[in-house]
């Protein structure tokens, strides 16, 4: 077993290329915590990996979507988006699904990402195969996006906070790429907003 902690808040794909590099050495992911990914090894670029936002959804949707991708013969982890290490923690999420508003350690809290592995096969990973599976999934990333930049801009400015600041840019940089993603599905299909 090899260890290797890691952190990438909410940069899948990032995270998931990271994953397919692990791979590529020969190394399969068996465990993932707060910042912990442990390994085993295989051959080298044997599977594949994509990473998955499930913040927006209830615990009974997010388990049911889990099981689904392995009943698809996918292997799936629950992942953590964020450090916080309280025990007892409650997170308001006004962007999400009614049902995954509130968060705590007994629903989604902590498990805001869905890790999926598949067998490489040699064609791209993707989960969402249709432009309108697609839009639906960019369209989820945006909303925490959204909310996080109209609360940090407002404080780094009237606060004169740099951390502040730096969650609102990054805040901004995910809702843009969001919103670039949904403009190119736009001109690829009749998609509508």
């Amino acid at each position: 077993m090899e260890k290797r902690y890691r952190y990438f808040w909410t940069l899948l794909g990032i995270q998931a290329r990271w994953l397919d590099k692990m791979s590529d050495r020969g190394l399969r992911l068996v465990r993932t915590e707060k910042l912990l990914y442990e390994f085993e090894p295989c051959a080298p670029g044997e599977y594949r990996y994509c990473v998955e936002f499930v913040a927006h959804l209830s615990r009974d949707k997010a388990e049911d979507y889990g099981r689904f991708l392995e009943d698809c013969g996918y292997r799936v982890w629950f992942k953590n988006a964020n450090l916080d290490w309280n025990v007892g923690k409650v997170e308001v999420r006004p962007w999400a699904e009614p049902g995954g508003r509130l968060a705590s350690n007994a629903t989604t809290y902590n498990r805001e990402l869905l890790i999926v592995e598949k067998k490489n096969d040699g064609k791209p990973f993707q989960l969402h195969s249709s432009n309108e599976d697609k839009a639906r999934y960019y369209r989820a990333q945006r909303r925490p996006a959204l909310f996080l930049f109209v609360i940090m801009a407002p404080l780094a400015v009237v606060l004169r906070s740099w951390p502040a600041g730096i969650f609102a840019v990054l805040a901004l940089a995910m809702l843009l790429r969001c919103q670039l993603a949904l403009a190119k599905l736009k001109r690829q299909g009749s998609l509508t907003e």
